[in-house]
């Protein structure tokens, strides 16, 4: 039997989305307050939490809320000014109505009322006996605010279908149209199809209304602001609209022309009379009716079936359902394996075909699933706009953040992940990277500071960049904190790449003093540990007083990846098919040593190798001939020897066991078509320990 969802759970999530989208208006507005479309955006975002809170039994947050919407509605109305201090108000309010949400039972009174004076503060002194201490406004924003004397208003609006199903009662709307001044409503019942076609609880009606009102047009709105994000609505203000038996609708609308005739065929069905009049007046002839409302069906046919369909192109899913999903296609294709390889030992040759579709649909089934989980990362770029702003007060610097390649998709699993590395290098460019306004001055620099983050595609990989334009790294710092440090000989030659490098050890720091922000040498340690936990990869770039770029190279999933399964005396091991470059052969008179350091020649460029077997402390190989597979994690390169490359193998990643999560050169395991279980190597890990050999054999 099906759970029925947690209605608070329903409310959380859907808050959340409404909170996101109340922060990014919020931000916009302090580079644009003039633009009501983000005002408007705001509010309806508060008025929706408020109306939804109380649904749904979070009183307390509706309450609050309402305060905040308050003077959100005073800033549609011309009484108000959208105002630094108005947007840092109302970020704090937003923190504190995320809280409240989280935890319903924690209430900060005290919080609560200190936010909420702060609000009054600022109504307050914006009106003083009804009169806008604000500018004055323009002839334009007076008529549309405030219209001077009752105004005539041509509403027509087309709710979507679905809309009863979430408990919206048209009539009721109607009702509330009607209380804001004079009426006359028009049904246009086109869109109804034959009964026996007809859903009872999908809503085919589209209306028009005459309104004369005295309020503004915020207020017409206001009364669909529960549905208006999904349906269709105009409000036109309309002149020399005579009750008394004047000029109708449909004549004015013609003449000023909004409509053609044909689209008032609609009309014309329900209203005789004005169908007569136009007629009469030779507006239009009755077989140009009977030939329009023809033409309108089939139109308006098509148009039900298209939204129809868009309709139901969007499902919302728990995130937990998917995970559950991943698993079940993990298992299918650990069965798939089992399959193909019982296949491959046997003569039936139906046996084999079945194998090679099973084969075919589950790689489809893997695509798809893992294509489910893909989430653009421009749900995680959007955070950093607050962080940048906060950072940016705190440290009294001006900074421009820029963002692109914020469609680009990514695992759920990893940008989760994601967002402490992200801060962790967002804080050191702001503190350590951008200079303040005065120094950047002197060095012919604009006052204010960029930083820009970027994600692009790269074959089975996503890069993102964190870059800025500030005073650069100071190689020679990261040297002699390296050299203190013992990670680095005085007289030792490294490259810019190993230099930079050291930033990410842990405590290593250059700073000469600490801040609020960073210094500690903490951060960056993180950045480093969580991108080998994502088997990631971290690229640094730096020129003296041109700035840093860092650059995540991130894997595009972590459920299922294709590796290449090799041999090593009797065990199996797989390494990430991302990080492969190719493989060559390694023969005995090849295989040789000198002064202990063992290299190959590739194409002119000398590439250190690793034998496994004496790694994982196995037997020799008895074979002349090894292979060596070569890979390449940033801008290194080295070779695994192993004795046999068996091929390509679709991995389905296992965690490691508690008791050996701490053993170094594995990353996980997975299990292969025989039940055997093939541990995952850990590039970076086994990068590292050739690199260290390498740099002991020089030195020594």
């Amino acid at each position: 039997m099906a759970i029925a969802p947690d209605p608070a759970a329903t409310f959380r999530q859907e808050a959340e989305d409404l909170l996101v989208q109340l922060e990014s208006a919020l931000l916009d507005l302090e580079s644009r307050p003039d633009d009501m479309e983000l005002v408007n955006s705001a509010f309806r975002a508060l008025h929706t939490i408020k109306g939804s809170g109380a649904m749904f039994g979070f009183e307390a947050v509706a309450g609050f809320t309402h305060h905040v919407e308050t003077a959100f509605d005073m800033v549609r109305t011309g009484r108000l000014a959208i105002s630094r201090e108005l947007v840092n108000l109302t970020l704090a309010s937003l923190d504190h109505m995320r809280s409240m949400i989280e935890v319903p039972d924690s209430e900060d009174t005290i919080r609560s009322k200190a936010l909420l004076a702060s609000f009054q503060d600022i109504t307050r002194h914006a009106t003083k006996d009804g009169v806008s201490d604000t500018p004055p406004e323009t002839e334009e924003n007076i008529a549309a605010v405030k219209p001077d004397g009752p105004t005539t208003y041509r509403v027509r609006f087309k709710l979507a279908e679905n809309v009863m199903s979430f408990g919206t009662n048209p009539l009721l709307l109607l009702d509330e149209l009607a209380g804001l001044g004079t009426s006359r409503i028009i049904a246009i019942t086109d869109h109804i199809p034959p009964l026996e076609e007809m859903d009872p609880e999908k809503c085919y009606t589209v209306w028009d209304v005459l309104l004369t009102t005295d309020k503004p047009p915020s207020a017409i709105e206001d009364v669909f602001i529960f549905v208006i994000d999904d349906m269709e609505l105009s409000i036109q203000p309309l002149e020399g609209i005579d009750e008394e038996g004047g000029k109708r609708l449909g004549e004015i609308l013609i003449e000023r022309g909004d409509i053609t005739p044909d689209d008032l065929v609609g009309i014309l069905r329900q209203q005789e009379r004005l169908g007569s009049l136009l007629v009469k007046h030779g507006k239009v002839s009755p077989d140009k009716v009977e030939s329009a409302l023809s033409e309108q069906r089939a139109v308006q046919s098509s148009a039900q079936t298209k939204a129809a369909s868009e309709a139901a192109t969007n499902v919302r899913v728990p995130a937990e359902r998917l995970d559950g999903l991943m698993d079940l296609v993990g298992q299918l294709v650990i069965a798939q394996a089992r399959l193909t390889q019982l296949a491959s030992h046997s003569a039936d040759s139906a046996l084999k075909s079945i194998a090679e579709e099973i084969d075919r649909l589950s790689s489809e089934l893997r695509d798809t699933t893992m294509n489910m989980r893909m989430v653009p990362i421009s749900t995680l770029f959007g955070k950093f706009r607050r962080v940048v702003r906060t950072l940016s007060q705190e440290l009294g610097k001006t900074i421009e953040l820029t963002m692109a390649g914020e469609e680009t998709e990514l695992d759920k699993t990893v940008i989760e992940s994601l967002n402490d590395p992200l801060v962790h290098l967002i804080r050191n460019s702001i503190d350590h990277g951008i200079e303040d306004a005065d120094t950047r001055k002197r060095h012919g620099k604009r006052e204010m500071g960029r930083l820009h983050l970027s994600a692009l595609h790269s074959g089975a990989q996503v890069h993102i960049s964190v870059r800025d334009d500030g005073q650069g790294m100071d190689r020679d710092a990261i040297r002699a904190k390296a050299v203190e440090r013992g990670l680095l000989q005085p007289n030792q030659d490294v490259t810019d790449s190993d230099l930079f490098g050291f930033v990410f050890h842990p405590g290593f720091s250059t700073a000469r003093q600490l801040s609020a922000v960073s210094g500690r040498g903490v951060g960056m340690d993180v950045v480093k540990k969580t991108m080998d936990k994502l088997r990631a990869s971290i690229d640094v770039g730096s020129e003296p007083g041109r700035g840093t770029a860092v650059t995540l190279k991130l894997p595009l999933t972590l459920a299922i990846i294709d590796g290449l399964l090799v041999r090593v005396a009797s065990g199996h091991f797989v390494v990430p098919l991302t990080s492969v470059e190719e493989c060559v052969e390694l023969t005995q008179a090849q295989d040789h040593t000198s002064e202990g350091r063992q290299f190959l020649n590739i194409r002119d460029e000398i590439v250190p190798y690793i034998r496994l077997w004496e790694l994982f402390g196995a037997a020799a190989p008895s074979q002349d001939t090894q292979k060596v597979v070569i890979v390449s994690f940033g801008e290194h390169r080295v070779g695994f020897v192993v004795d046999q490359v068996i091929g390509q193998y679709q991995t389905v990643i296992k965690s490691l066991s508690k008791l050996h999560r701490d053993v170094e050169g594995f990353s996980g395991a997975t299990i292969l078509g025989d039940g055997t279980v093939a541990l995952i190597l850990d590039i970076p890990h086994l990068m590292q320990f050739a690199q260290d050999r390498e740099s002991a054999l020089k030195s020594s």
